[in-house]
């Protein structure tokens, strides 16, 4: 390798063995001081090619060492679903700013090529559904969703988010909790905005 992808090899390498994921394309022009992501993207496909690493294209941190495998993936954990603004996708650019913190998500339960983000729950609306308060959602950034899958809602006329079942129904949509107790809530479809579905569930066991 030459002195440049040997640089930036060793960084990807230490990079992951302290933080448990790997850079981004940026992080590893800034550290490693390549004029472009360009550039880091053509040293990038040379170590592929002689079989250092593997790319996932369409994961943000998708590299990962040959021999090391892939644990899990970094995911940002955004806020609360309960928060009343707007949930805030990340880019890579805006990973950290946005992010209280990473969670790293086990390989087998993302799905591959999906840009997700992660929310703590806030209440037990969706307890029958085995999501607690407390516990991580695990959410694909999708602007639609299928009837019956349990979403982020953003209702533009409460001016707050919501995690619950969805259903389409004539001129309404119904967000359906998952608790006896609680009753659905109805809105106007120009009034609600799907941000995520979820894919995974993460708990701490007490």
């Amino acid at each position: 390798m030459s002195d440049r992808r040997t640089k930036i090899f060793a960084f990807i390498r230490e990079f992951i063995r302290e933080k448990g994921y790997a850079p981004t394309v940026g992080e590893i022009q800034k550290a490693c001081q390549v004029s472009s992501k360009s550039l880091v993207n053509y040293h990038l496909e040379a170590l592929e090619r002689e079989g250092h690493i593997r790319r996932d294209a369409g994961v943000t941190r998708g590299i990962e060492l040959i021999g090391l495998g892939r644990r899990g993936w970094p995911v940002p954990v955004l806020g609360t679903i309960a928060a009343g603004e707007p949930i805030p996708v990340p880019t890579e650019d805006t990973w950290h700013i946005v992010a209280e913190e990473m969670v790293e998500v086990p390989a087998d339960m993302l799905p591959r090529n999906v840009q997700a983000f992660a929310l703590r729950v806030r209440g037990k609306s969706m307890i029958d559904a085995f999501v607690d308060d407390g516990d991580i959602v695990v959410m694909e950034a999708v602007a639609a969703a299928e009837n019956g899958q349990m979403v982020a809602a953003w209702l533009s006329d409460r001016q707050e988010a919501t995690l619950k079942k969805i259903y389409y129904e004539p001129d309404r949509i119904r967000l359906q909790p998952a608790n006896q107790r609680m009753k659905p809530i109805y809105v106007n479809p120009d009034d609600i905005e799907v941000q995520g579905r979820v894919v995974a569930v993460l708990r701490k066991v007490k």
